[in-house]
């Protein structure tokens, strides 16, 4: 059974917690293996796809119940999705199975997970076109023309979903001292890194950019089996913005 719900404000911290976060600050990631992490971050996502293949994160069966805008019956053409960090296709393929009117391009830092997206049976190049790159380079706009690009992201009316992990999840309180490498960033035991999202620093960085904020809030998702015991709280970050018209 999974229960959910939306607000405003961050997880309450109880006493337990609060101690867990200050334990982390008694040991920082020293900064030379922080930057060596950044440096070889395609590295450390390579090799986690080669441990975990498609095994590890599961199938985004939410996407269009929680971002209505992927339906958008009303418009009978065919619109273009560019998804940056695809993974294995989490993602792409929950959507290609709806049969919606999409060309999706997508993009990961790691080529292994690009592969994977590639060999999966459902990957048709005449609805997906997955490449490797990071998007904080120039090497985007080899795969896209830049005008399409423009079309993808910047267009008057255009939207940009956006959702990750979010302050307080019950992941961030685990990381034991050692692991933070900066607030809310924090380094896992493969090398690769996690941020954990704040409203505010969403809200910020969307103003900066000139979006107009149509949503922006933490959802908390509850995953309780009593048969197994289990009691999973969960907290993300979602957001749907607007480039002004």
């Amino acid at each position: 059974m999974e229960n959910t719900e939306t607000s405003n404000e961050p997880k309450i911290l109880n006493d337990s917690d609060k101690f867990k976060l200050e334990q982390q600050n008694l040991r920082l990631v020293p900064e030379f293996k922080a930057n060596q992490l950044e440096v070889n971050a395609k590295k450390y996502w390579d090799l986690f796809y080669k441990r975990n293949e498609t095994r590890f994160f599961k199938d985004r069966h939410w996407t269009t119940r929680e971002f209505t805008e992927l339906l958008n019956e009303d418009n009978p053409e065919k619109r273009m999705i560019f998804e940056v960090g695809c993974g294995v296709g989490n993602f792409i393929f929950p959507l290609i199975n709806e049969n919606l009117n999409f060309f999706i391009y997508a993009c990961d830092l790691s080529p292994r997970a690009v592969d994977l997206v590639k060999r999966n049976p459902l990957y048709n190049t005449e609805k997906i076109e997955v490449f490797q790159c990071d998007i904080t380079t120039e090497t985007v706009f080899e795969k896209i023309q830049r005008d399409e690009i423009l079309f993808i992201l910047l267009k008057p009316g255009g939207c940009l979903l956006f959702r990750d992990y979010g302050l307080h999840d019950m992941a961030q309180i685990r990381f034991k001292a050692g692991h933070k490498i900066s607030d809310n960033f924090y380094m896992r035991q493969d090398g690769t890194r996690s941020y954990y999202f704040s409203t505010e620093i969403m809200e910020d960085l969307f103003i900066k950019a000139g979006f107009e904020i149509a949503s922006n809030c933490y959802i908390h998702r509850r995953t309780i089996n009593k048969k197994e015991n289990v009691d999973v709280p969960r907290i993300f970050l979602q957001s749907k913005v607007m480039k002004p018209r």
